[in-house]
């Protein structure tokens, strides 16, 4: 029953998703721009601690609540961890009427062909099975797309159309993202490329085979249109990619129907050491701006 409940919600009211899934690689510098350095953690389950006392915060601020939000992304480690005597999904789902995705990519391979597929992604299916345990609706995973090379952008969307469908099959909504890196030297011709092979693939989808997308904002304002209003697409969000939130939210307002799904352009000026008073309306403040911008 909460699956349909989530569907319906991810599907029809305005919001965005919030994206709390930094892992090993980005934790530290997710750490450092909170106000906790590398000084204040040793190893990596110390770390972890750090990032999920992080999030804990943001998730449990009165300013985080199903309203505007729709979704949070979760790394695997978040999800095992608790929340106020809950497991983190669940919590988000009962108390914030959040709707939990699950990051399940492992991270990126070398480049090749001015790509970075997704490495393996051993014991997939198990870890599909303990996220619906958990209340989670969807899953994300990430490829990144640094030159306008054909090759390498089918390469990527093809993978990720494989996993996507594994993660269909267990019956989770996966979002596919094949991240345009903001610094490609072509990103408007990778773009063409990128929207031509995503559409080739979703349209040999099955009518009942859903999926959301997660892209790069688009040179081209609005040049997305054809993949929101593709009957399988479940909704379109937006990276932020490096831009700043001021920036990503400018850019966003202007491509009707995708909604946000940034990271740090959520928590940008967030740290550790501020008052719960200044905390929250600084989150307030971030998340009323994302969602205004989410509503074009």
């Amino acid at each position: 029953m909460s699956f349909d409940q989530q569907l319906s919600k991810v599907l029809s009211q305005d919001g965005f998703l919030a994206a709390l899934d930094q892992s090993g690689g980005s934790t530290p510098k997710a750490l450092r721009l909170y106000g906790v350095p590398e000084t204040a953690y040793s190893g990596e389950e110390a770390m972890y601690v750090k990032v999920h006392e992080m999030r804990t915060r943001i998730i449990t601020s009165p300013a985080f609540n199903g309203d505007r939000i729709l979704g949070a992304i979760l790394f695997e480690d978040t999800m095992n961890r608790q929340i106020r005597g809950k497991g983190s999904a669940q919590y988000l789902w009962e108390e914030k009427r959040v709707v939990p995705f699950l990051k399940v990519d492992k991270g990126l391979a070398a480049e090749a062909n001015g790509v970075q597929l997704m490495k393996d992604i051993p014991g997939l299916e198990d870890l599909l099975k303990k996220a619906q345990g958990n209340m989670v609706f969807g899953t994300k995973m990430r490829s990144v797309i640094k030159q306008a090379n054909k090759a390498g952008i089918d390469a990527i969307v093809k993978q990720q159309f494989e996993i996507g469908l594994r993660i269909v099959k267990a019956g989770l909504i996966p979002i596919i993202e094949p991240e345009v890196d903001i610094d490609c030297p072509d990103k408007a011709n990778a773009e063409m490329m990128l929207e031509e092979a995503l559409m080739s693939h979703l349209d040999e989808l099955e009518y009942d085979q859903l999926v959301m997308l997660k892209l790069t904002l688009p040179d081209v304002d609005n040049f997305y249109s054809r993949l929101i209003e593709h009957p399988n697409v479940v909704r379109v969000v937006a990276l932020s990619g490096g831009y700043s939130r001021l920036k990503s939210n400018q850019r966003l307002a202007r491509n009707e129907g995708m909604i946000a799904s940034f990271s740090r352009a959520l928590s940008e000026g967030l740290t550790a050491q501020m008052s719960d008073a200044d905390f929250n309306e600084s989150l307030d403040d971030a998340i009323e701006s994302i969602f205004e911008a989410s509503r074009t």
